[in-house]
Parts: C-alpha cells; sequence; structure tokens
C-alpha cells in the first residue's frame, strides 16, 4: 500500500490571493493550501511539500521555524512540528520549500519521496493510555497498521470514488487505535504498534475481558479475523467524546486467512454478533456526490454528540475494493480543520 510521503518533490499548481494581505498568499500543493511569502513561487515551480504532522530535525535550514513550531518531547526528542493554522483567515497546512533545501547530487522529479533524506519523521505521541501494559512485540500476523490517507495527499482518489458501486462515510473517532485478532484459536490485543500482554495491566485487555470479546468469538466459532478500532474514554487524547468509561469503535475486519477487508455488511453484522460498538456510519450512497478536496473539507465538519469539534470523516467502498492510487485497499479520511485549529 503507498505511505505516506511526510516530504516529497511537487509542484505549484496554482496561487490565490488572500484578501487583506499584502505580504502572503496561498500557494496550492496537490490537494492542500499553504501560505507563503508574497512572490516565493509561481505556478509551476517545483517545490519541497512537507506535509502537517511532519516532525522536522533541528538544523540551521529550519531554524526560522523555531519561534512557531519548535517542541522539546520525551517521546519524540527535539525538533520542528508542522500542525494546521491559520493567517488572515486562511488555512495553511503544511510548508513548501525550494528544491535549494536538497543535496544538488541528484535530479529531483515531482513525487519523489524525500523524508529520509531531510531526516523528517512523522510526529506521533507516546502509544500509551493509564496503565498500558507490557509490549511483547510487534503486531503479528501481517495486520496492517491502521494509517488512512488523507485526500489532500492523493486528490485522484476521488476520481476513484466517482467510480464506485456504493460508498460510505463513517465518523473519525477521537481515540487510540487498539486491534484485537483471532488466530488459530489464539486471541490477542494489539495498540497502534504494538502486541500487549494480558498481564492485569492493559487497559485494552481490560475493556477485552469485560466484554467477552474472546468468548464469543469462540461461542459462534469466528474464523481467523482481526479487528481493528478506535479506543476512546477518560485519559486518551482529550477525551472529546466526553465518555465515562472507554468504549471501543470498530472501524475494519480484516478476514486472516485472506487478509481482505469485510464489506460493511458484513462487519456489521459481526459487531452485532459480537456485541461491539461500530464507528458510526453517517451516510452511504450509490454515486460518489464530492467532486473536490474542498467539497469533502466541508462534508468533514461537524461534532460529536458531546458538542465539541470532530475528528473528522473516513470514507469507504461498502465492498472492498483495490485502488491503483494507494496500491492498497480503496479508503481516505478528511480531517475537520476546526478540529485541527483547536489542535
Amino acid at each position: 500500500m503507498a505511505g505516506r510521503k511526510l516530504a516529497s518533490v511537487q509542484y505549484v499548481h496554482h496561487i490565490t490571493p488572500i484578501e487583506g494581505a499584502d505580504r502572503i498568499e496561498c500557494i496550492h500543493v496537490l490537494g492542500w493550501a499553504v501560505v507563503a511569502k508574497k512572490g516565493d513561487f509561481k505556478v509551476g515551480d517545483r517545490c519541497v511539500y512537507f506535509e502537517v504532522d511532519s516532525f522536522l530535525p533541528v538544523c540551521e535550514q529550519f531554524e526560522f521555524l523555531r519561534g512557531s513550531c519548535y517542541k522539546n518531547d520525551a517521546y519524540m526528542g527535539q525538533g520542528f512540528r508542522l500542525k494546521t493554522q491559520r493567517f488572515r483567515g486562511q488555512i495553511s497546512q503544511g510548508l513548501i520549500l525550494p528544491l535549494s533545501i536538497l543535496p544538488i547530487d541528484r535530479e529531483y522529479e515531482p513525487g519523489d519521496d524525500v523524508t529520509e533524506i531531510l531526516g523528517v519523521r512523522k510526529w506521533e505521541i507516546e502509544d500509551k493510555v493509564t496503565g498500558s501494559g507490557t509490549v511483547i512485540g510487534e503486531i503479528p500476523y501481517g495486520i496492517p497498521k491502521t494509517d488512512e490517507m488523507r485526500v489532500q495527499s492523493f486528490p485522484e482518489l476521488i476520481e476513484e470514488f466517482a467510480r464506485v458501486s456504493q460508498y460510505y462515510i463513517s465518523t473519525k473517532m477521537d481515540g487510540t487505535s487498539v486491534t484485537m485478532y483471532w488466530k488459530d484459536s489464539k486471541f490477542g490485543v494489539c495498540g497502534r504498534n504494538y502486541e500487549y500482554a494480558d498481564d492485569g495491566k492493559c487497559a485494552f485487555w481490560s475493556y477485552a475481558h469485560q466484554h467477552q470479546i474472546e468468548e464469543k468469538l469462540r461461542q459462534h466459532s469466528v474464523p481467523d479475523l482481526a479487528l481493528q478500532g478506535e479506543f476512546c474514554g477518560g485519559g486518551i487524547q482529550k477525551n472529546r467524546l466526553k465518555l465515562l468509561h472507554p468504549e471501543w469503535y470498530v472501524f475494519t475486519a480484516i478476514d486472516l486467512q485472506t487478509h481482505r477487508r469485510l464489506s460493511l455488511q458484513k462487519m456489521t453484522e459481526l459487531c452485532a454478533l459480537l456485541e461491539l460498538a461500530q464507528v458510526p456510519v453517517e451516510e452511504t450512497g450509490t454515486e460518489f456526490p464530492y467532486h473536490s478536496v474542498d467539497e469533502l473539507l466541508e462534508r468533514a465538519k461537524g461534532k460529536y454528540p458531546s458538542g465539541m469539534n470532530k475528528e473528522g470523516i473516513v470514507i469507504r467502498p461498502a465492498e472492498p475494493i483495490f485502488s491503483y492510487t494507494l496500491s492498497g485497499p480503496l479508503s481516505m479520511k478528511v480531517l475537520n480543520n476546526d478540529y485541527l485549529l483547536k489542535e
């Protein structure tokens, strides 16, 4: 599956003015809008684009970011974190710099991934919840990490969805990713990156025991399966759902024999069988009605029942299909800019 390019060579496809701003303008790269100094770029220029949530190393060429982006984190170390910002009312996501920041030992073409060359990492918070438990290894059995691609990075996905016979849009819940698997009569629990021991210290395992997930899988003779969902509640992010007790919202079910995702209908039936919560489905349809990144950004706005800004939406075909853009299952996420600005 296509990975996320935190830093890549791209080109400026258009530039728009910012009302009331004399010194800055909006540069459009892929599906992203980035505020930059007026005149620094022109349409057709190649540039280096850094995505939101990139964590840039401390070095001279990025030192101009110190006043607004510097972080010294116990988990990530020192660097410059790129976040969604607003300038003169214009949303700005990411950073663009000239090609001159790259080594001159080669030619660069649009699409080239320069993440490693520039020492860029993805900003991540430590994979933990209160009492997260003991790590016993990586996520097993080739189960993929949960990492949806943003539509702004792959705007061509909109064209792929235009050819889908049925789509659905679900709410992106604000929590931490948890995978529970059932393989060869063995049950296991994983966070976003690691598998955890059942040692009485892991909140994810406590939830699994409380809801008797292993027992129900065994009772109903469910085939080899991985269930992935968002674990939400107190102590996780900012608990924007205002939950009194932890909840796990399933968003993906994977057949571990074929390593294919189950359809929306089968996943819904499975969640009902196992008495598990599923991510809310906001919309379904047979003709994809959204034709641009801007339309999808507007669609992603909204609030959780708690009244807090929701994180965004995830869009998938009702029946999983292959994406040539992603080299994997077709899917995309659209984050709510109101949520990002509050972050």
